[in-house]
């Protein structure tokens, strides 16, 4: 299959889709696939093998200057190249601008609006390129909020259309009104432009079906998958001192906070053996001050010299960060559909404790790798993480379980296996006319519009 996947880029931050769509692209090219992994907005960043694409569409920089200054949809396309630069786009990213949802509502709205948003001029840019392509059997969107382009790019392009949920209800309820419920509509209003949408996991999918109104049948689960080179499965310390480990994006949502206020009440627990409590992932500026009063607190609670944090990692010192740990626990605040850096532990052999929501108890259940708590309690946490630390055997055994498990079900040959199966179906219904991409001679690129 010649593929097109779409993947937004994230700056220099290391993010979960973008380790997905690369670790996926590059599995499903071993396997003698042709896949375009194109960036959006700003080149990706990734911990292993980038393969996708030199260029970025939708420069970040141009996105944003078109939004907010009307000379800049009408620039030629000389001046444009100087901002869609790598170079430019890369200096842009340093200065970490702000990806608040708060500040993106009505961006947000242009961008579904697609041919009719404020960067109509990006949109014409990328099927003018996409069109000097050898013909895509099926093209990837990242997420929902690109559901604007599936449209132009299904009638320009006559590929059928596939869509990843993967958290756009997280960004979404935190949009201002009135663009929330405006964007919410352009979804909704779109889901027919799309031939398949892709939960990553079981949890997502009833409740993506009602927040935006997809018929279930319309919906195929494709889990996540990492790549197993250098993850080794540790030995089991039954010596203290003990470590509580968190890795995940430093922000409210992932829980930080709970986990620093379960790991108080912990080391309050009799008989609680000698511990240290280590986290890493990316910080954004906007979340140093949340960052900060949990550092506060640990200092008010006198734990500041048991706490460390390691930045943000590459690869290598993101599994050696992992191999340190004695327990893991990301106690995210609302149903993360995702869970990549559970997996990622539990293939060193690191135990979980994860709160009972989202995709957490399937992945759990799944691999028997942990322990599932109540969630949003910062008692019940405390208790699991106390569980594994006294009990070593039993840390054991759920750490061999869970790195089975993990290799059985999140491998990234066993996402990319599945990603051929779904991707074929898509394909074979395209050619038999069952989704929106009708066979026969329509099937030829359509001429674009005129930019007038």
């Amino acid at each position: 299959m010649r593929l097109l996947y779409l993947t937004a880029g994230a700056a220099e931050m290391y993010c979960g889709s973008c380790l997905r769509d690369n670790a996926l692209a590059t599995a499903l090219l071993a396997r003698g696939h042709d896949v375009l992994l194109q960036p959006i907005y700003t080149p990706t960043t990734t911990d292993e093998k980038n393969v996708s694409a030199p260029h970025v569409l939708f420069g970040g920089v141009s996105v944003f200057l078109e939004q907010h200054v009307p000379l800049f949809r009408y620039t030629p396309a000389f001046l444009d190249r100087i901002w869609d630069s790598n170079a430019a786009l890369r200096v842009a990213s340093r200065r970490q601008i702000k990806v608040d949802p708060h500040a993106l509502g009505e961006m947000t709205v242009s961008m579904l609006r697609g041919m009719y948003g404020h960067q109509r001029k990006e949109v014409m840019k990328m099927l003018r390129w996409l069109q000097d392509q050898p013909r895509f059997d099926a093209i990837s969107l990242p997420f929902a909020l690109l559901i604007g382009l599936a449209r132009p790019l299904r009638e320009t392009l006559k590929a059928p259309i596939v869509c990843t949920l993967q958290g756009e209800d997280l960004f979404l309820e935190q949009l201002p009104e009135p663009w929330r419920t405006e964007a919410l509509k352009l979804i909704r209003a779109s889901i027919d432009d799309v031939d398949l949408f892709i939960s990553v996991s079981e949890a997502y999918v009833p409740f993506m079906s009602r927040y935006l109104r997809i018929p279930e049948a319309k919906m195929r689960v494709l889990p996540l998958g990492i790549t197993m080179d250098g993850h080794t499965p540790q030995v089991t310390r039954d010596t203290p001192p003990y470590t509580v480990g968190f890795f995940g994006r430093i922000a409210p949502e992932k829980g930080l906070h709970l986990l620093a206020d379960a790991y108080r009440r912990l080391r309050r627990k009799p008989g609680v053996p000698e511990t240290r409590l280590l986290a890493a992932g990316y910080m954004l500026n906007e979340h140093r001050p949340y960052f900060a009063k949990v550092e506060e607190d640990l200092r008010g609670w006198g734990l500041e010299r048991e706490f460390h944090y390691a930045g943000a990692p590459d690869r290598a010192g993101k599994i050696a960060c992992l191999q340190q740990m004695d327990v893991f626990s990301m106690p995210a605040t609302y149903d993360e559909p995702k869970g990549h850096t559970l997996i990622e532990a539990m293939a060193n052999g690191v135990p979980i404790v994860q709160p009972d929501r989202g995709s957490f108890t399937e992945i759990v259940q799944r691999t028997g790798g942990g322990l599932l708590v109540a969630k949003d309690d910062p008692d019940a946490l405390a208790d699991g993480l106390f569980a594994l630390l006294t009990d070593r055997r039993r840390a054991a055994e759920l750490g061999r379980a869970g790195a089975e498990g993990v290799r059985r079900h999140y491998s990234v040959d066993v996402m990319a296996a599945k990603a051929e199966e779904v991707l074929q179906g898509v394909r074979l219904g395209s050619d038999q006319g069952q989704t929106g991409v009708r066979p026969g001679s329509d099937q030829g690129q359509t001429p674009l519009p005129s930019d007038s």
